[in-house]
């Protein structure tokens, strides 16, 4: 992984919000390093944006917002998804 990446990496795991880690953190751990650059820097973007909206986003309590960073969202909150069925 290039310092790019494990710049991400770490930011995905050290958000300001517990909740936020425990999504951004193992979706990272399991896709980040074969992202295609287009959409690391999608997902740059999304480490940008505010934990509370990335929250609500995730768990559907917001409608997602619509742009190039909507697919990707969607990717992720489906993997915390499947990650968290059945807790």
């Amino acid at each position: 992984m290039n310092d790019a990446r494990k710049r991400l990496h770490m930011r995905s795991w050290r958000r300001g919000m517990k909740e936020m880690d425990l999504i951004l953190g193992p979706w990272a751990d399991t896709h980040l390093a074969d992202l295609p650059e287009d959409t690391v820097a999608i997902y740059d973007k999304i480490l940008q944006e505010n934990d509370q909206d990335l929250l609500a986003w995730m768990l559907g309590q917001q409608k997602m917002p619509e742009g190039p960073m909507k697919p990707l969202l969607a990717e992720i909150a489906e993997f915390a998804k499947q990650r968290f069925r059945g807790l």
